[in-house]
């Protein structure tokens, strides 16, 4: 079921009781209307009847994840530690994963200094012509394949919204090709909240031994990369930190250096897939909102910006723990409880946005979480953005009557309740049929 033939979703008997999370990901924003209204904090169900809740305003969000109470390893997750989950919780390795996302305190500043040495704006910036060329390629690839279908249909995902992001997170890393499909079906296992849990652990064991070999390579065969920098990051760095001595640190640890690869491949191209998908979504959609961005009104910079915020690439992020107990808009989430953050709740907030939150208006400039905030705010932003912009701007200057191929409520959502996307975007080059 999509979002476009939700029903009113009225599960709860009660205003105490917890909100189930639909692992298939269906009816998002219809969910999400309906726990805003239960309050900013709600408690819910993850998959295996865990309890554990949701932040779902925009404020309460912000103030949350900055909270000095606020923690992000699983050594605060109570149900975890107690024994209280099975050993093979589908969920279980995004909360135990050792890496920059789940590291706290100085743990978490040692780890972000030496990713942030190696993941520098000028890393980031050399990428530019990369995207630039690799834009065109795939551009003509989507032509290729619109026109070997009978209808002139392609899938705007498999054929270019996910090779981009895809491609350019990997030779950031100096992941060699042969691995990068492999890659991408075990993030997209790993993500899934539909995932059983026989195969949870066998896709993390997978993908640790594939970043494994990733990372043996460029020790014996060092390169410019993100993964031979992380590798050989020291204390003063690589050169492009700040002065010598103004961060120590220690080299990553084999398992910390695999995490942070995990995590890296995952959010580096899994986010922004989804961020191009929905801008092209949306436009299609609101095609007086492209018509702006065209005519000059606005740019497409704040076409991605509006993505953002209207459909965040990502819907419950998992995991964040109070470290006692916590009050968040008038409800007391437990010591130790998982706390999953809504941004797709967030970024339609009528408190933090007016009546009209729910409208797609590029024209709005409004600041959104999408991001984060904080000490974990994404150090991809910048990459993503570009990404996107490039894409955009490549894909409706080749292609300016691009148009849905079927209409957007017949659209499938990703399974998973973390990522926000359909599974698929069938696009014709030539106009809506």
């Amino acid at each position: 079921m999509t979002d476009g033939q939700c029903p009113v979703l009225h599960d709860a008997p009660s205003p105490d009781a917890p909100h189930r999370l639909d692992p298939a990901g269906a009816c998002q924003h219809a969910v999400n209307e309906e726990l805003r209204a239960r309050g900013a904090a709600v408690p819910i169900l993850l998959p295996g009847d865990v309890p554990a809740y949701a932040i779902t305003r925009h404020e309460e969000l912000k103030d949350f994840v900055g909270h000095p109470d606020v923690a992000k390893n699983a050594c605060h997750f109570a149900a975890l530690q107690n024994g209280e989950l099975p050993p093979d919780w589908p969920m279980g390795t995004l909360a135990t994963i050792r890496g920059l996302v789940t590291a706290d305190g100085d743990d978490h500043k040692r780890l972000r200094s030496l990713v942030t040495r190696a993941f520098t704006p000028r890393r980031v910036e050399a990428m530019r012509p990369v995207v630039h060329k690799l834009t065109g390629t795939l551009l003509d690839r989507l032509a290729a394949a619109a026109a070997a279908d009978p209808d002139g249909v392609a899938d705007l995902r498999r054929h270019f919204a996910l090779p981009l992001p895809l491609s350019v997170i990997c030779q950031l890393l100096g992941v060699d090709a042969e691995y990068q499909d492999r890659l991408h079906e075990l993030s997209n296992e790993i993500v899934s909240t539909q995932i059983t849990p026989e195969r949870a652990p066998a896709a993390n064991r997978e993908m640790m031994a594939v970043l494994g070999q990733v990372a043996a390579a460029r020790l014996k065969d060092p390169g410019d990369d993100l993964t031979s920098a992380l590798i050989a990051a020291r204390d003063v760095g690589d050169g492009d930190s700040g002065k010598d001595g103004e961060e120590t640190g220690d080299r990553l640890s084999e398992e910390e250096l695999i995490g942070t690869l995990m995590l890296t491949i995952i959010a580096g191209h899994e986010t922004t897939l989804n961020l191009i998908t929905n801008t092209v979504r949306a436009l299609c959609n609101h095609r007086d909102q492209l018509d702006l961005v065209r005519s000059g009104a606005a740019t497409w910079a704040d076409a991605v910006e509006e993505t953002l915020r209207y459909d965040s690439p990502v819907s419950f992020f998992p995991f964040r723990y109070p470290t006692t107990d916590l009050t968040v808009g008038g409800t007391v989430i437990p010591k130790g409880a998982p706390v999953l953050v809504s941004y797709t709740s967030a970024g339609r907030d009528e408190r933090a946005y007016g009546q009209g939150a729910d409208r797609f208006d590029v024209t709005r400039r409004a600041r959104h979480l999408s991001f984060g905030h904080g000490a974990h705010f994404c150090l991809g932003a910048p990459l993503a953005r570009m990404e996107a912009v490039i894409a955009l701007e490549g894909l409706f200057t080749r292609f300016p009557d691009l148009d849905l191929a079927v209409p957007d409520d017949r659209l499938v959502p990703h399974a998973s309740f973390i990522g926000n996307s359909p599974v698929k975007l069938p696009i014709t080059l030539t106009g809506r049929p």
